[in-house]
């Protein structure tokens, strides 16, 4: 049975948190990948940043609907929502955008619960990581190449 190291890319490109919004388009752009891991100094995983966060960046911003009743306002809809979508509106650094929750695997965990993860959670990018460190990515294309070669 197939694991995640067979199947993984050990050449992985990686952001800081602390990079530019600009400096994430190029690496996108350079690497032609859906989502890229956002590592510590030490190469620990604290993040993802995919390409869906970049395009949320340019939707609209919801301005929620508010009742004024006297000197106070209440809101109808998340206050946190709408303070969320302002940042990531707003962002200059990836750690605006990024993920902080992270699906990850393991080198030795199999093909199967790779597919299962991305499919369960609806994630295109999944880190392997071994003793804490990013040592491979597995993304869609690299699950659907090792699904087409009957694992």
């Amino acid at each position: 049975m197939k694991t995640a190291r067979d199947i993984m890319t050990s050449s992985v490109a990686t952001i800081r948190k602390e990079a530019t919004i600009k400096e994430l388009s190029d690496l996108f752009i350079q690497h032609e990948v859906n989502g890229i891991p956002v590592v510590d100094e030490d190469n620990r995983v604290i993040g993802l940043v995919t390409e869906g966060d970049l395009i949320e960046q340019s939707k609209n911003l919801h301005i929620p609907t508010v009742i004024s009743v006297f000197d106070a306002v209440i809101y109808l809809e998340s206050e946190n929502v709408f303070k969320d979508d302002l940042k990531r509106l707003t962002a200059a650094k990836v750690e605006d955008i990024y993920t902080k929750k992270v699906v990850m695997v393991t080198p030795d965990t199999p093909v199967e619960e790779c597919a299962a993860l991305m499919a369960n959670n609806d994630i295109h990018t999944l880190p392997v990581v071994e003793n804490e460190k990013l040592v491979g990515v597995i993304g869609k294309l690299d699950l659907i190449k090792a699904l087409a070669q009957g694992q």
